[in-house]
């Protein structure tokens, strides 16, 4: 009986664990989208929660600095500053005029600190300047060899 009774409370004992470390994970992991004309009308607990922020990197602002990145994301007329802190480097797409989402929070001085980024160029998946946009019919035409 002693042996079943340490059994199950050593069962319980790895439950709760589990649960706790479940719980934990979830609350750690849990993000916000917000566009940038939101975040001005967030009240200081949202503010304090991470959250993800999509907009195009304004031309000319992506300053590298020594371990950060400084660069200005705009959306919807508004404009917010951004600085990388991460430890990934940065993708091969993120350039001026691409689109961006960062991942992070929000400092107390209204700049946003992100812990990811990831972008992607649109004019890169857009057609050909003069081009039809698709492949040439010489070569969609199969053979009649």
């Amino acid at each position: 009986m002693k042996k079943q009774v340490k059994f199950g409370v050593g069962i319980g004992i790895i439950v709760v664990a589990l649960g706790v470390l479940a719980w934990l994970g979830y609350g750690e992991s849990k993000t916000y989208y917000h566009t940038i004309a939101e975040l001005q009308g967030l009240n200081h607990s949202a503010r304090a929660q991470r959250m993800r922020v999509g907009g195009t990197v304004a031309v000319g602002s992506i300053r590298k600095l020594a371990g950060s990145v400084d660069f200005v994301l705009e959306g919807e007329g508004k404009a917010l500053p951004v600085t990388y802190t991460g430890n990934d480097p940065l993708p091969d797409t993120f350039v001026d005029k691409s689109q961006a989402l960062v991942e992070g929070h929000l400092d107390s001085d209204g700049r946003f600190v992100a812990e990811h980024v990831q972008a992607k160029c649109a004019s890169k998946y857009e057609p050909a300047p003069g081009g039809s946009g698709g492949a040439t019919p010489s070569a969609t035409q199969s053979s009649s060899m």
